[in-house]
């Protein structure tokens, strides 16, 4: 049975509890589901060997009571743990999806299904199915964090599921789910304080593809411009120090000593950096410079017996 419809009218508003979820946060969570939703649409048409097609739908944050009162009953409630984040998440699919689901699993048309619970011979298939989509929710948090998703046990009604206090705030995802010719919705509850910390680390790194793919074209047009770009390179040798009288009273012809050994090459620096060093010469008319090793500094030991 589909629960379509009540998702139409006006959305309660709680002063005493204003959202907290930030567009940066859902923005990360909707790039996170629309991968999981995308990878578990191919997972159940490889599975089942049927057309089905997975979409996320909304997101929103409620109370646990809130999204508990909004399953049907009876439907089918995966308790999970994603290691390491701590908490308990909840994967809801409806009876009719799960039915039709075992229904492929087993060869069969699909079609409408009795709304019962599961027996022991189709329970197992449901647990392996699950678990392969678990698999698909790691790999669309990646990029947030690296998950290690668990199926504890399987419940049929929410009512009897204590898995948060009924004031907790949870994180809802909605998906589309059609397997076949059935249509349904499924969700996944994720408790409010286990996600936040991982969306407040990761809010300014997570891209979509087309975000990613710009920004990687960005960066090797960046390194293309840089390689080509002209900078000015100077080879000098070791600086002196003068008084300020002695580079006043200078006049042509005047001779400055250096006081650079001749056994110590020059150094090679843009924009005040040294990163070479080399000989002077010529190339034909025009000087020249050989880059050359750059000098080992003598250690204290050295130093101190020189």
């Amino acid at each position: 049975m589909s629960r379509r419809g009540q998702g139409a009218g006006p959305a309660p508003y709680d002063f005493r509890r204003p959202i907290k979820l930030s567009r940066e946060h859902v923005r990360t969570l909707q790039i996170a589901f629309e991968t999981y939703a995308r990878s578990c649409g191919t997972l159940l048409t490889t599975r089942l060997r049927a057309v089905s097609n997975v979409n996320l739908s909304s997101i929103e944050q409620l109370n646990y009571d809130e999204y508990v009162a909004s399953l049907n009953n009876p439907t089918v409630i995966s308790v999970v743990t994603l290691d390491p984040l701590p908490g308990t998440v909840l994967m809801e699919l409806s009876t009719s999806a799960v039915m039709t689901a075992i229904d492929h699993m087993l060869g069969g048309p699909g079609g409408p299904q009795p709304e019962r619970p599961l027996t022991e011979v189709e329970m197992p298939l449901l647990r392996g199915l699950v678990e392969r989509m678990l698999g698909e929710l790691r790999y669309g948090f990646e990029q947030l964090v690296d998950l290690s998703p668990k199926l504890k046990e399987i419940e049929y009604n929410a009512q009897f599921l204590r898995a948060h206090a009924p004031g907790d705030a949870v994180v809802i995802a909605t998906f589309d789910v059609k397997i076949g010719a059935e249509e349904t919705l499924a969700t996944i509850c994720l408790p409010f304080n286990t996600i936040l910390p991982v969306l407040e680390r990761t809010e300014t790194v997570v891209l979509s593809d087309a975000e990613r793919a710009s920004k990687d074209l960005a960066l090797r047009n960046l390194t293309a411009g840089l390689s080509a770009a002209p900078i000015d390179v100077a080879v000098r040798f070791q600086p002196i120090r003068m008084r300020t009288d002695d580079i006043v009273d200078l006049r042509p012809g005047d001779v400055v000593p250096l006081g650079h050994p001749t056994s110590r090459p020059l150094e090679v620096t843009v924009n005040e950096t040294i990163f070479a060093h080399a000989v002077p010469g010529n190339q034909g008319a025009r000087l020249a410079c050989l880059v050359v090793p750059s000098p080992k500094e003598p250690s204290p030991k050295e130093s101190g017996r020189s």
